[in-house]
């Protein structure tokens, strides 16, 4: 059995993925790439130079960990580099979604403080976590995927200066589509609550408390395993 017939119904979920980000205008022109990992050694890949509303199943890719082609016709896209950087550092990363999101690409560009650093509600704050500030680089280069060294072991959502938004989950690609779309909700209520009048956090207290919701959802912490102990102590300056 081929890959293709294989795992048919993963690249049937990739495909509408793909679709929705460009539905949702969170991917113009040919921006935009995804990836996930099926097998220790197997990933599904975006090709490159293709709007993602125009991606069809078999234009897909099959890449191993090296990078090189195992089955499609076309070329992978050209962020190989990031993505093999993430699926190195991190084992425990299932799926990845690199796009351009209108109001967290606002973000990516603002000289303001970064919100997504701070706990605003309880669904973003224990399904996503913390979002830091990658620094700008050159897209396409291996400079690009080393400069999420800093920040890869400990979050799982990045907001590429100048640039864009990764996000990554344990979960598969849709999974990590919902987390791209909860993200940018939450985005758009910063610019909303900013203009109303300022920003209202959750409290230490509140955080802790949603430990609870992360247990009885068996929701893992963000970041590699074991590097982060607490939920509270992602967003506050305490002993983990």
């Amino acid at each position: 059995m081929n890959l293709r017939s294989k795992y048919a119904q993963q690249v049937e979920m990739f495909t509408r993925v793909c679709h929705r980000l460009a539905q949702n205008m969170f991917v113009t022109g040919y921006g935009g790439n995804l990836a996930w990992k099926l097998e220790e050694n197997l990933i599904l890949i975006t090709p490159t130079q293709m709007n993602k509303g125009s991606i069809q199943p078999d234009d897909l890719v099959f890449i191993d960990l090296a990078g090189r082609v195992v089955d499609g016709k076309r070329r992978p896209t050209g962020e190989c580099p990031m993505y093999l950087k993430f699926f190195s550092d991190r084992p425990d990363i299932v799926s990845v979604i690199h796009c351009h999101p209108p109001v967290i690409c606002g973000m990516a560009i603002s000289k303001g403080k970064n919100w997504l650093m701070r706990p605003l509600f309880p669904e973003t704050t224990t399904e996503i976590g913390p979002v830091p500030v990658v620094p700008y680089a050159e897209p396409l280069t291996q400079e690009l995927a080393d400069n999420f060294s800093p920040y890869l072991q400990k979050y799982n959502s990045f907001i590429m200066e100048n640039h864009g938004l990764v996000t990554m989950s344990r979960g598969d690609i849709e999974w990590t589509l919902l987390n791209v779309e909860v993200l940018e909700s939450t985005a758009q209520s910063i610019v909303a609550a900013l203009q109303l009048g300022g920003v209202k956090e959750l409290d230490f207290e509140a955080v802790k408390r949603l430990g609870n919701v992360m247990r009885a959802r068996s929701l893992p912490l963000f970041g590699a395993p074991g590097v982060n102990q607490t939920l509270e102590g992602m967003y506050f300056d305490v002993e983990q």
